[in-house]
């Protein structure tokens, strides 16, 4: 049983993927040793790359879960987890580093094949027969070696003139996607401006808003508080303790009529 189970189902399971990875990497190694033919040998060394990648995807999850529960461990146990993450990282370098010499020894054996002329057993057997030819066909049989070089200096060429060509074309998609990139930040930029000032536009409407609103209710009152007078000084003209409003006439005051009574004659 994993030990890493007591600590965490998915660091267990982790770790188990992880193992059984190494261990195809370790076959597969021994493997690409025993094959000569240089495409299988290409074959088995994309198989093994792809399967280092899935590796440090793994190792790099294994990290991430270690430290969300970092603050839940005690440090004993953080300890061993760093240290088996440590060791997990220095076993997987171990495997790059074969593969790079792997695909370095490919590369120099495709080189080889590529601009070699005959075999050695094919240019041994013609040392041998060279004494039984006569001049002609020395002549035609250097003519043909010679062919067959041009051939593989033509055939090295071509391969070096489209390395050139993806070389290029990479080199043109690296400079559009860059200057894509560039566009796309500067677009980001003129967003965020933008935001920026719609949100302090948003705020002093707001401020002016809310300042519109404490003069509609300052209003308000005042217009409420005229009325009252107006109402208080028709209803009791009299009282003498409320001012007249200014260009308000006062109310008109009652008439009083005097009734003198009609003197009787004599």
């Amino acid at each position: 049983m994993d030990p890493l189970s007591s600590i965490s189902e998915e660091l267990a399971e982790i770790n188990g993927q992880i193992a059984d990875i190494f261990r195809a990497l370790s076959n597969g190694f021994q493997k690409l040793e025993k094959i000569k033919d240089v495409n299988r040998q290409s074959r088995q060394l994309e198989e093994l790359t792809g399967k280092l990648r899935e590796c440090k995807r793994l190792i790099k999850e294994f990290d991430r879960e270690m430290k969300d529960m970092e603050s839940r461990n005690d440090p004993d146990t953080n300890k061993m987890l760093n240290e088996k993450k440590q060791s997990m990282i220095k076993e997987l370098n171990s495997y790059v580093a074969l593969k790079k010499q792997y695909a370095t020894n490919l590369e120099n054996n495709k080189r080889v094949d590529l601009f070699d002329g005959p075999n050695e057993e094919l240019h041994d057997d013609n040392v041998l027969l060279a004494s039984s030819m006569t001049n002609q066909q020395l002549v035609d049989h250097g003519n043909q070696m010679m062919d067959e070089t041009d051939q593989a200096i033509e055939r090295g060429k071509k391969v070096v003139q489209d390395t050139i060509n993806v070389g290029t074309e990479t080199a043109a998609a690296l400079k559009a996607q860059t200057e894509q990139m560039s566009r796309i930040v500067n677009e980001l930029d003129s967003i965020h401006f933008s935001i920026k000032k719609a949100s302090q536009l948003v705020k002093e409407i707001g401020r002016q808003v809310a300042t519109d609103k404490c003069i509609m209710a300052l209003l308000f009152l005042i217009v409420v508080g005229v009325i009252a007078i107006i109402i208080v000084k028709l209803v009791n003209p009299s009282n003498k303790d409320i001012r007249d409003i200014p260009g308000l006439a006062p109310p008109a005051p009652s008439r009083r009529l005097l009734w003198i009574p009609n003197q009787e004659t004599s």
